[in-house]
């Protein structure tokens, strides 16, 4: 079966994270199968199914990456993987399929995005103490990474990027999790573009931020955040978490303000899109993203920003 690939591949493995009973951390390499990227902007997954009945708690986490090679790399939890394969092409952009490999999501069920990494990142620990929890008591039976190559690599070089997990059996007071924000949209030529989105905290729990991290391709900018809560007479107070510039390395950093997010608060964040050097219109999504993610210890509904976001939102974002 495998001699049909045009994607070169020496030994595969489906991992399976077997963990013995430990109060210390340990580690778990979740690595590419020495895979061969035939083509540019191809997007490849690999799962790791997590030992059943049991429960752990991912602390850091230490990428074996570079830019050079690797646009980006995100690490998701599924209930259930997007293909029993080894691996398979799970992009989203991807617009030809030339290695006869499945095409599939990076989860067919139950997705959670729990860390990211671009443009040489160092690694991640949390703060002592807090985690994020997979396995028995949670809907995260497997973890999935998908690494986006944006171009081919030489022909039989092989590649085996990804993370080491940093993890724990011991129980955690504090479990992490992550709020994304993504916008859709276009941007003009030739011009200076702000794409905006805002969601609504509809869960009845308290949200600590603790970390923020930026992404967009080529033409981005500015990237900011904010939270968003109402005083009693119903106007509107922004509090900056976290602004950057996109072509940095596009790691999670200590957002600016700490203070907790109740229920029926708002995050929001902007993007800063520069489209000077362009011709034609460019479209979120193959051509350009904007996201914005947030560690902390719960998640949100999203919703897309109204029409007044502009009007509404410091003027220095």
């Amino acid at each position: 079966m495998k001699e049909k690939h045009m994607l070169k591949i020496s030994v595969v493995f489906l991992n399976f994270i077997v963990l013995t009973c430990s109060s210390h951390v340990q580690r778990f390499p979740l690595l590419m199968p020495n895979v061969h990227p035939d083509r540019d902007e191809l997007y490849l997954c690999t799962p790791a199914k997590i030992v059943p009945n049991k429960n752990f708690y991912i602390v850091g986490f230490e990428p074996n990456a570079t830019m050079d090679k690797i646009h980006h790399m995100i690490l998701f939890g599924c209930t259930t993987p997007g293909s029993d394969d080894p691996y398979w092409d799970c992009g989203e952009m991807s617009t030809t399929n030339t290695n006869n490999l499945k095409e599939s999501p990076p989860c067919s069920s139950g997705t959670h995005v729990i860390f990211a990494w671009a443009r040489n990142a160092s690694a991640l620990t949390l703060p002592e103490g807090v985690g994020f929890q997979v396995g028995e008591n949670t809907a995260i039976r497997y973890l999935v990474i998908q690494i986006h190559y944006s171009h081919k690599l030489p022909e039989n070089e092989l590649d085996s990027s990804g993370l080491t997990l940093v993890y724990t059996q011991t129980p955690l007071k504090k479990l992490a999790g992550v709020l994304l924000l993504g916008t859709g949209g276009e941007i003009a030529p030739h011009a200076l573009t702000h794409l905006e989105v805002d969601c609504t905290i509809n869960e009845g729990k308290v949200i600590h931020p603790f970390a923020y991290r930026v992404h967009t391709h080529s033409l981005g900018r500015v990237v900011s955040g904010y939270t968003i809560h109402k005083d009693e007479f119903g106007k509107d107070h922004w509090t900056l978490l976290g602004k950057r510039d996109p072509r940095t390395p596009q790691m999670f950093y200590p957002v600016f303000d700490k203070s907790p997010i109740g229920p029926q608060q708002r995050f929001a964040a902007r993007c800063t899109m520069d489209s000077s050097a362009r011709k034609d219109y460019t479209y979120v999504g193959f051509d350009n993203e904007c996201s914005s993610n947030r560690p902390s210890v719960s998640t949100a509904n999203g919703q897309s920003a109204s029409n007044n976001w502009v009007r509404k939102a410091p003027i220095h974002s």
